[in-house]
């Protein structure tokens, strides 16, 4: 009776950034190796069951989404990549190792290598 009261309070928490734009440097034709290009940048984090109200009201307590969206953005800038797989994999694997993270959703969108479409990678790890 008291578990069935505790899983009233809580419930699976994920924190979401969308739309996150901004130029890296990636890519292996000339024109990408000499500069940077614009990508955008979704990531969900599974952070697991939750109360429906934290314990208190202090930022200090949760993940910070300001720290998260620093991080992508350092991660994918950091250095040139040639490949879209090799950036998706590093920053699926630096945000796995934030505190408390559970599961990591990220897509990676490359926004003008064609005039007619978006190409894009996905990529999940973790536990959902």
């Amino acid at each position: 009776m008291r578990e069935e009261g505790m899983k009233a309070h809580t419930g699976h928490q994920t924190l979401t950034l969308t739309g996150l734009r901004f130029d890296a440097n990636l890519g292996i034709l000339e024109s990408e190796k000499t500069a940077p290009q614009p990508i955008q940048v979704d990531a969900e984090l599974s952070l697991g069951t939750q109360p429906l109200l934290p314990h208190d009201d202090d930022i200090n307590h949760v993940l910070d989404y300001r720290k998260v969206r620093q991080i992508i953005i350092a991660e994918c800038t950091a250095e040139h990549v040639n490949l879209l797989e090799t950036l998706i994999g590093k920053l699926s694997h630096r945000l796995m190792q934030l505190p408390g993270v559970l599961g990591v959703r990220v897509k990676i969108a490359k926004l003008e290598i064609f005039d007619d479409c978006e190409v894009a990678i996905r990529m999940e790890t973790g536990q959902w």
